[in-house]
């Protein structure tokens, strides 16, 4: 492995212990640069699906537990566990705090709410209260079992949690999380995946990489 100096620039910007995952992860510096630049850009590329189904799967749940209560701030009436309804109270309190012109509105709390809030809401703890009465409509047919979606939702949740913290992602399987990703899409809204993912460059990037990141050691997933 190289043990010189990094460019100046880069021990400024970017930081020694940044970067030395990459240069473990490559076998030189050179090629850990390389590496750096890539994950860049894969993660840009995910960004957009990603976005997509965190505001679909947002939705949808939505929909489904708006219709089961017959209101839309439905978290007033719903079986929220503690930390649920802790969330829900510090979501409220943001938009106070942020909106002081209006009223805060039931969207401004649901677009409040984080991944993870509706990603639990798939969680054993809400089988028999939010799934088997509600949730399970937000899906197509033949979307399979909850626990096998919120395991997959898990999935996707922290692959974008790495991505918006700015964490490496080359390491993953991410032809496997590409292939969940449009899975998901479809089982949430089938004409809303096939739009969604008219833009989706992931597997243009992908095909880069064996030229971006020529020579680097081969990931261990």
């Amino acid at each position: 492995m190289n043990t010189g100096e990094w460019p100046f620039w880069m021990q400024r910007s970017l930081s020694e212990p940044r970067l030395g995952p990459y240069e473990s992860a490559a076998g030189s510096r050179e090629a850990a640069l390389r590496l750096y630049w890539w994950n860049i850009e894969v993660s840009a590329a995910f960004y957009g699906p990603l976005h997509c189904l965190e505001v679909a799967l947002r939705n949808a749940l939505h929909g489904a537990l708006t219709r089961r209560h017959g209101r839309a701030d439905w978290w007033t009436v719903a079986p929220l566990d503690a930390d649920g309804a802790r969330l829900v109270a510090e979501a409220g309190a943001k938009c106070r705090r942020r909106i002081s012109r209006r009223q805060v509105t039931t969207d401004d709390v649901i677009a409040e709410l984080s991944f993870g809030f509706w990603v639990k809401l798939l969680s054993r703890r809400y089988d028999r209260t939010f799934w088997v009465p509600a949730l399970n409509r937000a899906f197509a047919r033949g979307a399979g079992r909850r626990d096998t979606l919120h395991r997959q939702f898990t999935t996707m949740m922290l692959l974008r949690n790495r991505i918006s913290h700015h964490e490496p992602i080359h390491h993953r399987h991410l032809e496997a999380d590409h292939e969940t990703l449009c899975r998901l899409l479809a089982h949430l809204d089938a004409d809303m995946a096939v739009e969604a993912l008219r833009l989706d460059r992931v597997p243009t990037v992908l095909k880069q990489r064996q030229d971006t990141c020529a020579g680097l050691r081969a990931p261990q997933f």
